[in-house]
């Protein structure tokens, strides 16, 4: 496949989970809950985690931005649901190097939609959106772990 039409594949995968995010909402009962924002450009998210025996049970966010945030979120709910915290915050991690142009080894883990976001690397300006569910479900991980 092409260059060009891998991205617009991956054009296409970004917007499909812009214009149709997967878990969106919130979650109620014994969940954490984080609100992150990213004031150079003004997305704003919130996340809810629902954590039970080291495992990432449900995932939902909620919050405005551009297609590059939300696509992300809705990427990054859908792919940790069911991850122990360890695997999920490994994932954050490839993400994390995949957004700065760096090569990840990692291949037991599946990235499925999320590579779709590799192109965003080229625009400095633009990683901060895709990074920021990923800090709020690293930042919501951490506080639950801290809570045991």
């Amino acid at each position: 496949m092409s260059f060009s039409n891998l991205d617009t594949l991956y054009r296409q995968v970004i917007m499909d989970h812009y214009k149709n995010p997967r878990n969106k909402g919130n979650l109620e009962d014994d969940t954490v809950t984080i609100n992150m924002n990213n004031p150079t450009c003004g997305d704003r998210i919130q996340l809810s985690l629902k954590v039970e025996d080291d495992k990432v049970v449900d995932a939902k966010f909620d919050g405005e931005g551009c297609s590059i945030s939300l696509s992300s979120a809705s990427m990054m709910t859908q792919a940790i649901k069911g991850l122990k915290v360890e695997d999920a915050l490994k994932m954050s991690k490839v993400f994390s190097d995949m957004m700065q142009g760096k090569e990840y080894e990692d291949s037991s883990l599946e990235l499925e939609d999320i590579e779709a976001l590799q192109g965003v690397s080229q625009f400095p300006a633009r990683i901060k959106c895709a990074t920021l569910a990923w800090k709020a479900m690293e930042k919501g991980l951490h506080e639950k772990d801290s809570d045991a």
